[in-house]
């Protein structure tokens, strides 16, 4: 057998695989919405200095430009293709042929020219701005690390391109003569407007300030994803609290700090829903046949409880106990129980139907409510429970025991009634066909009680006090 430590170290796999699916789904699904939102925002930017590029430059030349904005959009188009979460060469190669296409849109000579400039000239045109905007792209689509990654390979690239300048280009001499002659009283004037000076000290800003921004940029998308991770984890506890509590508990547990921490009085309904002859039916069949009947059973209950406002308290074995006005009083809270049990029977019988094609017996069920005071808050130290105490419970249980007595399928005090015709402003669907009996005795109260019940035709007077514990 596993011993402690194996238990938890299992208990703990199992946390972390929860965690992590929950956090890959949550990466997947920013990392989609982020290509297609990056995508987007490149056919716009795209859009835009195609637009522009004509009415700055309104030359034939121009036209070299645009087809290489041409395929910067394309390089977009084939992103929503290749993205996925995780690394990806083509991604990768995706996003050096957007650098390369820069790189070689501002340094290499536009071949439809007509101008002779200076290849330095031709690097130093102010056009490395452009890069910023395929940064922008990547803050939306990538990681952190793949933005600063980015923002490195760029410096790379831009500092490979100078070398390759100062390496190749071929000084005009004539043009530097004509800068020292027409401003040799400032050299440092002078040097900046000679159109063979590649400015290195300006190529040096250009790396160091791109950097500083990427790495910045790259900080706040690491922020977003750890708030993304976050955001997960409280999806993931919050689908745990729904496997546990109705929605409207789950919806006052992610909204409030302390929503039941505060114990209160007030009056709820309380409904008791089991098996009768259970014992019986579980004796002779086999034990997936008894859990499977059990299962569907709790599902179609639990379907109805939560349709109609109703908290799933808990399971009892071969029923559950279902309270309505918690955490949060309604206004019809005694009515929606009443059609809750209502519903609940049109369930079993529809399901009963299924079963009588299918060659299984029928599944008989009690149903008792009651409408009063309860306490409500939660118990317990560190694993915290939202209890429900009072008489209201123990009246209900019992109320729901006497439909065997009474040979009914439903039972309700006429406190649950009376509240209930209030609630609806006189008789409803759900109040009609019920028969009134004489007070009826119940363990634990001194005084008889009223109850009102409903004959179902399924059920038979079957005593099977002993399901209970």
């Amino acid at each position: 057998m596993p011993t402690a430590t194996e238990d938890r170290a299992g208990d703990r796999r199992r946390g972390e695989a929860a965690d992590n699916r929950f956090a890959e789904a949550a990466l997947e699904r920013h990392k989609r919405e982020g290509v297609a939102l990056a995508v987007r925002a490149r056919w716009g930017a795209m859009a835009v200095i195609a637009v522009m590029l004509p009415l700055v430059d309104p030359r034939p030349e121009v036209l070299y430009y645009e087809a290489l904005v041409l395929a910067l959009a394309l390089i977009g188009w084939a992103q929503l293709r290749v993205a996925r979460v995780g690394r990806s060469r083509a991604e990768l190669l995706l996003m050096f042929c957007d650098l390369a296409i820069m790189t070689v849109a501002i340094v290499v000579p536009n071949p439809l020219g007509v101008t002779d400039w200076p290849l330095a000239m031709e690097y130093r045109s102010d056009a490395f701005r452009y890069f910023y905007v395929l940064l922008a792209f990547a803050v939306l689509a990538y990681s952190w690390r793949t933005v600063m990654a980015m923002g490195v390979w760029t410096a790379g690239i831009w500092l490979l391109a100078l070398a390759v300048v100062w390496a190749v280009s071929v000084e005009n001499e004539a043009l530097t003569a004509a800068a020292e002659a027409a401003f040799g009283a400032d050299p440092e004037l002078a040097a900046l407007l000679n159109p063979n000076n590649l400015l290195f000290y300006m190529r040096t800003q250009e790396v160091v300030v791109f950097l500083i921004v990427a790495a910045t940029l790259a900080l706040s998308v690491r922020r977003y994803n750890r708030l993304l991770l976050g955001h997960a984890a409280l999806e993931r506890e919050r689908e745990n609290l729904a496997r546990y509590f109705s929605p409207n508990v789950v919806e006052e547990l992610s909204h409030n700090d302390e929503p039941l921490k505060q114990i209160r009085t007030q009056d709820i309904a309380v409904l008791f829903v089991d098996i009768v002859g259970f014992t019986r039916y579980a004796a002779d069949r086999p034990p997936r046949d008894v859990i499977a009947t059990l299962r569907q059973f709790h599902q179609r209950m639990e379907d109805q409880v939560f349709q109609h406002n109703g908290t799933l308290d808990k399971y009892l074995g071969d029923g559950l106990m279902a309270t309505f006005g918690t955490p949060v009083a309604s206004a019809s809270d005694a009515l929606n129980a009443l059609r809750c049990a209502r519903a609940m029977i049109r369930s079993m019988a529809a399901w009963n139907a299924e079963r009588a094609a299918a060659g299984e017996p029928p599944i008989r069920a009690g149903f008792g409510l009651h409408y009063g005071p309860a306490v409500l808050g939660d118990i317990g130290a560190n694993r915290l429970e939202f209890a429900v105490i009072g008489n209201t419970v123990n009246v209900a249980s019992r109320v729901e025991a006497l439909t065997r007595r009474l040979s009914v399928e439903l039972a309700a005090t006429d406190d649950l009634l009376d509240r209930a015709r209030h609630e609806a402003g006189g008789d409803d669907q759900a109040t009609a066909d019920l028969t009134r009996h004489d007070p009826q005795a119940i363990r634990g109260l001194d005084t008889k009680m009223t109850v009102w019940t409903l004959a179902g035709p399924a059920n038979g007077a079957v005593d099977d006090s002993g399901d209970r514990a």
